[in-house]
């Protein structure tokens, strides 16, 4: 195969594999477009003390070299407040000020340059009170985010429904949407969270159709790591699949750093984003020419730092190699004694001992991701 046929092969239109996105309207987070066609940004939030500037910075720090486009942070009162200016003064990406019941903690948040507000406008008392959130967003040229959340229904509505369910996390959606535009205010986007991946899945899809607001994706409280991330990569995987979603949060109860990666994994294998290398790798059998499992995890942490779209196969025998090899950049397949193939764009390129096989692989990926830079970057 040649570099014309394998790019020709990697550049055809998939029916089966095509996700039309649900339209909806943009707005910016900062610098950041969510909606509107435009690439579905990463989302995290922080977990260190707000008033400690220099942790929260070095959180948000590490977050945005993992590739979120968008970290939240959480503003319960006056301190924190003063930080976040300090915090957006120092960010390398958009802040999402998290705000809970004190309209005051909105003003503030938008006066110290946050980029985004996440509120409930009923949580927030008066119209009058809505009315000067709305105004100190404006003058400051700061979207919001509506955050509907199962665990926090308003009373009324857990009166009326009996128990939280998709129902009345739209109906509060969309009373909240009604709050902010009765002030003449578009500029939002909003969520509807549940800990229950089918009540979530089943507002989200509830509230895409009444809505043409961007929407930001999360199945809250989720847990630690394992669980947290089967079940985000369930729910946020079918709505996305279904073209739903315009920005996500994978809540983990983890480092932010981790909720980053496993929001790009999803959003990559559907072939949405792409960021970083992508491993195909096989389980491993009694077939293996060298040690997959070892050699797998070597590759993911020594090719970290990567940015670039880069995929790479590594296969431990002949039976799917040279088949999963010809959809990747670079592969490796084992089967020979103590060696194997190396495959470049998806033709068999050399053999290549396992000894030297994670330094090669390295090697070749890193120039790869060198010249990709410098298209993109000339």
């Amino acid at each position: 195969m040649t570099n014309e046929d394998y790019s020709s092969l990697h550049n055809t239109v998939r029916p089966w594999r095509n996700i039309e996105r649900r339209k909806s309207r943009q707005i910016h987070v900062g610098s950041v477009p969510v909606g509107g066609g435009a690439p579905i940004s990463v989302q995290t939030m922080t977990n260190t003390l707000t008033t400690d500037v220099a942790a929260t910075v070095k959180q948000i720090q590490d977050c945005a070299e993992a590739g979120a486009d968008i970290v939240r942070v959480s503003v319960p009162d006056e301190d924190s407040s003063k930080a976040l200016r300090e915090i957006v003064a120092e960010s390398p990406v958009p802040i999402v000020a998290d705000i809970h019941f004190h309209y005051r903690r909105a003003i503030e948040a938008a006066e110290a340059g946050a980029a985004c507000l996440r509120i409930n406008p009923g949580n927030i008392g008066s119209s009058e009170r809505i009315r000067e959130v709305v105004n100190a967003a404006v003058d400051h040229n700061c979207s919001i985010r509506i955050g509907v959340n199962a665990g926090s229904l308003e009373k009324r509505l857990l009166e009326s429904y009996g128990e939280p369910c998709p129902d009345a996390m739209v109906e509060s959606g969309l009373d909240n949407i009604r709050l902010l535009e009765e002030q003449g205010f578009r500029n939002y986007k909003i969520s509807c969270k549940a800990s229950d991946l089918f009540m979530a899945v089943t507002a989200y899809h509830m509230l895409a159709e009444q809505t043409d607001a961007p929407i930001h994706l999360g199945i809250t409280e989720a847990g630690s790591y394992l669980p947290g991330t089967v079940k985000s990569a369930l729910g946020l995987g079918s709505l996305l699949w279904q073209g739903i979603g315009d920005t996500l949060r994978v809540s983990l109860s983890a480092d932010p750093v981790e909720e980053v990666k496993v929001g790009y994994e999803i959003l990559k294998a559907l072939g949405l984003r792409r960021r970083g290398v992508n491993i195909i790798a096989c389980p491993s059998c009694a077939r293996q020419g060298f040690d997959v499992i070892s050699t797998v995890a070597t590759l993911e942490e020594r090719l970290e730092h990567i940015r670039m779209p880069v995929s790479v196969s590594i296969i431990g025998c002949v039976v799917n190699g040279p088949g999963e090899a010809l959809l990747t950049e670079f592969g490796f397949t084992g089967g020979g004694k103590d060696s194997g193939m190396v495959y470049v764009s998806g033709a068999a390129s050399h053999k290549l001992s396992n000894e030297e096989l994670i330094e090669h692989i390295v090697s070749l990926v890193e120039q790869k991701a060198s010249e990709m830079e410098a298209v993109e970057n000339p």
